[in-house]
């Protein structure tokens, strides 16, 4: 029997009808065939509207043309950087219920917004633990920041903070739900990123459209990154910034010359493209077919891309390039600005070492070091970004995965009681740049630090309004078959808009 004569229920080798059709005869047997069933009245074309993908274009006129999305893993506290209560200091050592405040532990809101794969207490330590860093207003409006932000204190005119957010999962896996909107009982989801790479075009062909710095993030992590029923084609790309191997095996082999390699790829070229007319239904090799042509041309626009060198001295200084403390942050800041410089429409950087927030013990000395390290990378890439006119173009958001607790955290065998736990229930993010109504504070939590107080924020409000920026309607970017959950969509927060 022929191979294209296999029942293509058969799960060894499912082979559709169009494809049997196309493989017989040349495909003049299908032609002929769809023909003569219009004609005799058995297939007409459908009333109902048909599902087409996005064609590239916003669906309205966007403010933004890309993201830079920082992402700060372990989950940095609120109290200690953009939301300072300055009643955990005077009520230190006394427990919620002592203080003259409504117990946030009796409050309904609690169990709203809890979601918890095994039932934890960790997120109810009830001792309240003092600020570790004092703070003061700046700017305008008055933003209250703490003293481990000097660099971006001076910002403040710049920058929309939202007090008000909050998520469910209590440990990191919320990291995932930061970027895909979903806890993990829950059905995986495409990444913003990916979302954002499916809707939009290319504004360059040699690059691709969805970048993580420095990299992947760790195994379970991974659907921060990631596009499952979008396809493949739309995870994010990692680029480490290895200035000696900027595209992990995507460079040309030292043996190999440049001619020889264009042959090749042009008859590749070839055998995929009788292969796609053949099988024009094969997804995979769709995508397959684009990495290889993307892996060809990204060989010679990532190496210029990243290449930090080129950069003047004065700009490396700026954001931190000479300093130990701030080069690894500064280095990734400035290549997220070149890579949209040159048209990436989302670059999602780990400007710290991953999970390197996560401050269970010794916070003041873990905070005041992480802070150091990011505050003067993160204020020079939005001055750096006015300077060159790229303020209209792309927003910053400057995020994590959730706050840290107001009670003391004191379940450590050492007796350690210096640190603060997972908090899920309030925390602060903020947005800078396209867009943006600048030197804007939009929400607050209870005055211990514990509650978003209502109206507040799940995570896929940030979605809705980086999309919405980008001239992105999400319901409009449904895939039929995969239906989406009303909390999916979020709504785009509008007090920040301008």
């Amino acid at each position: 029997m022929s191979k294209f004569a296999r029942d293509e229920a058969c799960p060894c080798h499912p082979v559709s009808r169009r494809t049997f059709l196309a493989d017989v005869g040349m495909g003049f047997t299908g032609l002929a065939l769809g023909a003569m069933l219009q004609r005799d009245g058995i297939v007409r074309a459908s009333s109902e509207p048909v599902w087409t993908p996005p064609t590239g274009q916003p669906h309205f006129s966007p403010r933004a043309k890309s993201v830079i999305w920082l992402f700060f893993s372990g989950g940095y506290s609120h109290l200690e950087t953009f939301d300072p209560k300055p009643a955990l200091t005077t009520y230190e050592g006394k427990t919620f219920a002592e203080t003259p405040h409504p117990n946030p532990l009796e409050s309904p809101l609690h169990d709203k917004r809890s979601r918890s794969v095994v039932p934890m207490k960790r997120d109810v330590f009830p001792t309240i633990y003092p600020m570790q860093v004092g703070f003061k207003k700046y700017g305008q409006a008055g933003v209250e920041v703490t003293d481990w932000w000097p660099h971006l204190a001076g910002c403040v005119d710049d920058i929309a903070f939202v007090r008000n957010m909050w998520t469910t999962d209590n440990d990191h896996a919320a990291e995932n739900q930061m970027h895909t909107g979903r806890h993990r009982l829950d059905e995986v989801q495409p990444s913003l990123g990916a979302w954002v790479d499916y809707g939009l075009g290319s504004l360059n062909d040699n690059l691709p459209q969805y970048v993580v710095i420095p990299g992947a993030p760790r195994a379970d992590n991974r659907p921060s990154i990631g596009a499952y029923y979008l396809g493949t084609k739309h995870t994010g790309v990692p680029l480490p910034l290895d200035p000696k191997n900027p595209l992990p095996y995507g460079l040309r082999a030292a043996d190999m010359l440049a001619e020889e390699q264009a042959n090749e790829f042009e008859l590749i070229g070839k055998l995929n493209g009788l292969s796609a007319v053949e099988y024009p239904e094969d997804e995979a090799l769709r995508a397959r077919i684009r990495s290889y042509e993307l892996a060809y041309r990204m060989q010679r626009a990532v190496p210029e891309a990243v290449n930090l060198a080129e950069e003047t001295a004065e700009t490396q200084q700026a954001y931190g390039l000479d300093k130990p403390e701030t080069k690894m942050a500064g280095e990734r800041c400035l290549a997220a600005r070149r890579l949209v410089e040159r048209g990436v429409r989302f670059v999602q950087v780990y400007p710290s070492v991953y999970g390197s927030w996560d401050s269970h013990t010794k916070l003041k000395e873990n905070h005041t070091k992480l802070c150091a390290g990011v505050d003067q990378p993160v204020a020079a890439l939005l001055k750096d970004l006015k300077q060159r006119g790229l303020w209209d173009d792309v927003v910053v958001v400057f995020c994590t995965e959730f706050g840290r607790t107001p009670g003391v955290q004191t379940t450590f065998s050492n007796g350690a009681k210096d640190g603060r736990d997972h908090h899920p229930h309030g925390f602060t993010i903020w947005f800078a740049g396209a867009g943006i109504k600048a030197g804007t504070v939009h929400g607050a939590t209870d005055e211990l630090g514990f509650h978003a107080i209502e109206p507040a924020h799940y995570v896929t409000d940030i979605h809705a309004t980086v999309l919405h920026l980008l001239g992105l309607d999400g319901r409009r970017l449904e895939v039929p078959g995969r239906k989406r959950l009303e909390i999916d969509f979020g709504k785009p927060i509008a007090e920040i808009l301008a």
